[in-house]
């Protein structure tokens, strides 16, 4: 490990859509000292472009990627997060890991496995088997896990936390929800690769956020962390109804996933969350979580956000300007965001974690929290398998 004064050296796992957002951020970065070494992914074309365009360099494995580095960043598909975070950390060296932390993958040598129809209590436990080896792993390295869930960065969230801590606030239900019109990654509609649909893949921001925000209630007001306890659940597969008409306007080639998803959660003091995800929201993403406490109310608005109206009569007057993302159209009244990856939390995150390896302390966003996301959303399945019914959430 490094000491204080020392550049944390970061290396990049996957270099696609997620890993080009944190290159983003970590260019961002100020009050840590860094040094961006390399990136490595399984498509030589892909890593050997990304160290093109970012000036890093490019490694052919993991393996060869580990040793020259002090942090190693997970951004590649879901499915290589835990085979990665354990090579990292039995090498003692810190780990950030995107979204979802881990999950369910089904047989590796079953070509005919299809997620919507396998059984839900064994992806539970696949998935709580890979959330227990990362704490085994953690336990025992000088290394440290990162939770990248950039909705407990974002500055809406953060200034609702800091809400709950200095007001005493007690919070008595959370909505939340993201949606939008299709996911960038080829690999998400594909339950063997991403581990779920809708659930794992949004469900899981304003989820974790809320989880994130019992939690700050309960250790800044009694010393304990406040727990999610029970889900209950349904999902659909709305673009694969024979009803269903392909206009080109939402993504509609999932393979075995679903594109809407809901959980109720009730934590162990006896407060809900209701969370929303789905893949058929057009006009951008809706990312947003409503706080309702006994002394306030709060709307975490992460995207859009209205900072910045604009009327553009004409889409071509636009056409080289970024106004957000999944917009669809730039005619009309939009929502141009300003610095939309500073909403969302990208660079807070990264600085986060960041600080906190150096200072030698968990992040915000750290392991159990991550833990707790996953057991949430696939004893959500398990309820969803048995038609909404309630189930009990592992706490590991």
């Amino acid at each position: 490990m490094t000491s204080s004064k020392d550049p944390l050296r970061i290396g990049l796992v996957g270099a696609r859509f997620a890993a080009n957002l944190h290159l983003h951020a970590y260019r961002r970065v100020y009050g840590a000292p860094i040094e961006i070494v390399g990136v490595t992914s399984r498509s030589a074309e892909s890593r050997e472009a990304f160290a093109s365009q970012h000036g890093v360099r490019a490694f052919d494995s993991i393996e060869a990627l580990i040793p020259e580095v002090d942090v190693l960043d997970v951004c590649a598909p879901p499915d290589t997060h835990v085979p990665c975070a354990l090579a990292a950390l039995a090498a003692d060296k810190h780990v950030i890991i995107e979204k979802p932390l881990t999950g369910a993958f089904g047989p590796r040598d079953d070509a005919s496995f299809d997620g919507w129809t396998a059984s839900k209590e064994a992806l539970l436990e696949e998935a709580l088997a890979g959330c227990r080896a990362l704490i085994d792993a953690e336990a025992r390295s000088r290394g440290t896990v990162g939770y990248a869930e950039n909705w407990v960065y974002a500055p809406a969230i953060q200034k609702e936390a800091e809400v709950i801590r200095k007001s005493g606030g007690h919070i008595l239900w959370l909505h939340g929800c993201e949606a939008h019109s299709g996911s960038h990654s080829p690999t998400y509609g594909i339950w063997s690769r991403s581990g779920g649909g809708s659930i794992v893949g949004k469900a899981c921001h304003p989820l974790t956020a809320a989880l994130y925000l019992k939690r700050v209630e309960g250790l800044s007001q009694c010393g304990q962390a406040i727990r999610p306890q029970t889900v209950s659940a349904r999902a659909h597969r709305l673009t694969a109804l024979d009803s269903f008409r392909d206009l080109g306007h939402l993504r509609a080639d999932y393979d075995d996933v679903e594109d809407f998803g809901s959980l109720h959660v009730t934590f162990d003091d006896g407060t809900v969350a209701d969370i929303f995800a789905n893949e058929v929201t057009l006009g951008g993403v809706h990312n947003w979580l409503s706080v309702f406490a006994d002394n306030h109310r709060a709307q975490c608005h992460l995207n859009p956000n209205d900072s910045l109206e604009m009327y553009n009569p004409k889409e071509e007057y636009l056409e080289d300007v970024y106004v957000v993302e999944k917009i669809g159209t730039k005619q009309g009244w939009s929502r141009p965001s300003p610095d939309e990856d500073w909403f969302h939390g990208f660079p807070h995150e990264i600085r986060g974690f960041l600080t906190a390896f150096q200072a030698g302390i968990p992040p915000e966003s750290d392991l159990p929290l991550g833990v707790d996301t996953v057991a949430t959303m696939y004893a959500g399945y398990v309820s969803i398998e048995r038609r909404g019914q309630e189930v009990d959430i592992p706490q590991l």
